[in-house]
């Protein structure tokens, strides 16, 4: 019975590289917001003599949207690897590791995400009101409800992180 329970053990051990094509796979959706990157630069490029200021500035906030993402799904692929799957020994020394690989916990890693999705979140909320002319109150309404949604959800978690964690003292 010791026999079939070490077994069993190991192969739940071992069930945690299920998620590596999960990981390869958001590798493979930056490259298609990547091409999205690329896509809208080259149109905001193309429009700048015939643009207004409000279209550059949307156009501009579209792009550190996508920055935004980017930057998030390398903090999930980084992080979610090395705390579910496997450490990265071999890149520990490396120069341009970043500094917060590593020490990303898993509550770090939800706190970051809903940082990231209110940061996201305000930037759409900020291009709808640059466009107010096209929305009509409907839809405003709904994005900053969605907007206040975020941000008390974010607040709430973190306020039941710190709880947990004891009031902020380690």
């Amino acid at each position: 019975m010791k026999r079939f329970e070490s077994a069993f053990e190991h192969l739940l051990f071992s069930s945690r590289w299920l998620m590596a094509p999960v990981y390869l796979g958001l590798i493979l959706a930056m490259l298609v917001l990547l091409v999205k990157f690329a896509k809208q630069s080259w149109q905001l490029l193309g429009d700048l003599l015939s643009a207004t200021g409000p279209e550059v500035i949307v156009g501009v906030l579209t792009l550190v949207d996508t920055a935004l993402i980017m930057n998030l799904l390398i903090i999930i692929i980084f992080s979610g690897y090395e705390n579910f799957v496997s450490k990265m020994e071999d890149l520990h020394g490396h120069k341009d590791r970043p500094d917060w690989m590593g020490h990303i916990g898993f509550s770090d890693l939800k706190i970051k995400l809903i940082g990231s999705i209110v940061a996201i979140s305000g930037i759409e909320l900020l291009k709808g009101f640059m466009n107010v002319g096209k929305l009509d109150d409907r839809e405003l309404a709904w994005m900053v409800g969605i907007h206040i949604t975020f941000v008390l959800s974010g607040l709430l978690y973190a306020m039941m992180d710190r709880l947990q964690r004891g009031g902020g003292t380690h």
